[in-house]
Formats: structure tokens, C-alpha cells, sequence
């Protein structure tokens, strides 16, 4: 690519190259990222669901990562409206999703959750269900009715966690990322703040990642070796933007190494804002400091869109074009390697052809007001 080339043209250039997850070969840099959308009574995925991905990935999307699914436990969620990822009538579904994104040219991964301590609310059959989590916390400090896991509990979710996966590669997923962010199950075992144990599962950073790493091994043991295994995690919480696993690259090294040991293939670093440094002294994003420490393949997601938010957000009333640049560069340096887009997105199904065939003039600007009715 030369350096007079237009930044419409660049984007398409760089972000239509290739990238391996292990086994898998992502044919550009685009990551539909996971948004729940609770479009899936009884928790089955029906018609609408597969042709809401089959459309993105017609329009081609790298790899879709599905909304959250609820792994096979009884308090994984509370929504009878979001997708399980167990059940004989809900994993036709899913197959059937699979398929349809295939047969589109698309590949996609489900996400796989247990929401763990959280505000508990909705209809069975999660609604009566006790909550759990690492102490009987919740993300904002309140105890409420739950209760603190057991080793019965660990054992459980680490099965469900890895029946999920198993069931993944046999309906014909291309692989399968593990929720570990924004302050549910696993997260609530990786924070301090959350995690008040005085077993071997709590602790120093290190203690606290036994339990993601025992689902990542788990998880591992039951897929083949070179299905990949995602990892998606975040500083954030959705009670507590300004929590932190980590305060020092340090600490966030001993938090990673144990789950790239354990298996992980690629890590999610999931930001409110992508292009923030996550630690002082060095202009790297929370993606970017993952590769470094582990150098695993990341993908790096928050507020990108090259839409009229994200632009504005990044140049601050600049040039878009300059922000547009930004991104390529961290990219083509080798900060991370893909980039999740969620609500532009949502906006736009054609957003991905519209990137990559240069056309980046025809975006549609993301509008909030409008998403009820989109599909």
C-alpha cells in the first residue's frame, strides 16, 4: 500500500488480510462482537436469529461471536428470552444458526456465559434459582440472596462450561470464546473485589485465576486441539467502570498467564474506548499490552465504528480521515490483530463490505433511537 493511497482504500487493504487462530484462518481483521439481544423465547435461536447473522456474515464479517449463551447450569442467567447453549431443541438451533452463517461464507464462535453474582431478576426457569459466585458478592458490594460457591459448584460450572464447548464443535461452530468480563461468573473469581475467598480459588491475582484457568483446561481437554479457544475479559464491570484486575503490567502478567497456559488461543480485551493507553508510560490499549505479555493474537474492541461517534470520540472534531489512520496504524504495528465492531453493526449488517470495499462514505451514522427495529 503506498503512502498516497486514500484512507478508504487503505482500510480495505489492511483490514482484508488474513489472521490463524490456531486452526482457524479468519479471512480478514472484522469481529462482530457479542451483543445480548434477548430475541430467544424458551431460549431457543429461531429464524430471526439466523438470518441476524447469516446477514452479517453475507456482508462479510470475519468472525461472528455470538450474543452471550447460557451454559447448561441452573443459575448460569435469568432471562428466558436469551439463548442457552444446552437443550436438545436449543442446540438444533444453534446448528441451524452455524449452518446459515456457512453457508454465507461466514465463521462463528458461540459465547459462552454463567452470569454468576449479579442483580437477579426475571421469569423461571432462572428466576428461582439461587444466585452463586466466588463469595456471595455482588459487583456492587451488596451481598443480596446468594451465596458463595462450593466445591460441588466449581466442579459443575467447569463441566458445564466444557459440555458447552464440546457441543459447540459438534453442531459445527468454528470455535467458542468464554465470558470471563464485565463482572459476571468468571470475572467475579478474577477481581478482588469480588472475590473475598480464602481458599486456594482467592487470594493474589495468581489464586484468583485457578478458576478461569481450570475452565479454560477443561474446556481444552474437550474440543479438539486445534479448535480455538477465545478468551474474552475487561478491567471494567458493569457496576464499576473504574475497576481494575490490574493496576501494573506486572499484575496484569500474572493474571494472563495462567489462562494462555491452560489453553487460550486469542484474547478479547474488552475497553469502553479502544484508544485509551491502559497503563501510564506507554500508549498500548489493554489489546495491545495482552500480545505484548503473552503473545497470543487479541482483538481489541470499544467504541470502533468509523461512524460519526467513534470518529468525533477519537479526533475530537479532526479530520475522520486522521482517525481512521489512527486505527490502521495501531493495527499494521502490530498492537492487536483484530478489531470487534458491535453497534455500527447492529446499525448496518453491510458495514464490513462497505469497509472493505473502500466505500467508507456510505456508512450509515449509529442511531440509537433506531436499533428497535433492526434486524
Amino acid at each position: 500500500m503506498t503512502a498516497s493511497a486514500s484512507p478508504a482504500a487503505r482500510a480495505a487493504e489492511i483490514l482484508s488480510r488474513p489472521v490463524a487462530l490456531n486452526g482457524l484462518t479468519v479471512p480478514n481483521r472484522i469481529v462482530m462482537a457479542p451483543m445480548t439481544r434477548q430475541f430467544s423465547p424458551g431460549g431457543v435461536p429461531g429464524e430471526d436469529v439466523r438470518s441476524y447473522y447469516a446477514r452479517r456474515a453475507g456482508a462479510g464479517v470475519g468472525l461472528i461471536v455470538t450474543e452471550g449463551t447460557y451454559v447448561g447450569h441452573e443459575s448460569a442467567g435469568m432471562s428466558d428470552r436469551v439463548p442457552r447453549f444446552h437443550g436438545e431443541e436449543q442446540l438444533a438451533g444453534w446448528a441451524q444458526v452455524a449452518e446459515a452463517v456457512h453457508e454465507a461464507g461466514g465463521l462463528i464462535v458461540p459465547q459462552l456465559w454463567h452470569i454468576g453474582m449479579v442483580r437477579r431478576a426475571g421469569k423461571p426457569p432462572y428466576a428461582d434459582a439461587p444466585a452463586v459466585g466466588p463469595s456471595g458478592v455482588r459487583t456492587d458490594g451488596t451481598e443480596g440472596t446468594g451465596r458463595a460457591m462450593t466445591r460441588s459448584d466449581l466442579d459443575a460450572v467447569i463441566g458445564a462450561f466444557a459440555e458447552a464447548a464440546a457441543e459447540a464443535e459438534r453442531i459445527g461452530f468454528d470455535g467458542v470464546e468464554l465470558h470471563g468480563a464485565h463482572g459476571y461468573l468468571i470475572d467475579q473469581f478474577l477481581w478482588a473485589g469480588t472475590n473475598r475467598r480464602t481458599d486456594e480459588y482467592g487470594g493474589d491475582p495468581v489464586a484468583r485465576t485457578k478458576f478461569a484457568a481450570e475452565v479454560v483446561a477443561a474446556v481444552r481437554e474437550r474440543v479438539s486441539p486445534e479448535f480455538p479457544v477465545i478468551f474474552r475479559y475487561s478491567q471494567w464491570k458493569q457496576d464499576a467502570y473504574d475497576a481494575r484486575l490490574a493496576e501494573t503490567p506486572q499484575e496484569l502478567a500474572a493474571i494472563l498467564a495462567p489462562l494462555a497456559e491452560a489453553g487460550i488461543d486469542a484474547f478479547h480485551a474488552s475497553t469502553r474506548r479502544y484508544w485509551l493507553p491502559e497503563f501510564e508510560g506507554s500508549e498500548l490499549n489493554l489489546a495491545g499490552w495482552t500480545k505484548k505479555l503473552t503473545g497470543k493474537p487479541t482483538i481489541t474492541v470499544g467504541s470502533v465504528g468509523l461512524d460519526g461517534e467513534f470518529l468525533d470520540a477519537l479526533a475530537g472534531q479532526g479530520s475522520p480521515l486522521k482517525a481512521i489512520d489512527e486505527l490502521l496504524d495501531r493495527m499494521e504495528c502490530g498492537e492487536f490483530d483484530l478489531v470487534a465492531v458491535g453497534r455500527a453493526l447492529l446499525q448496518d449488517p453491510q458495514w464490513a463490505a462497505k469497509v472493505l470495499g473502500g466505500r467508507l462514505d456510505e456508512l450509515k451514522p449509529y442511531d440509537a433511537a433506531s436499533l428497535k427495529t433492526l434486524s
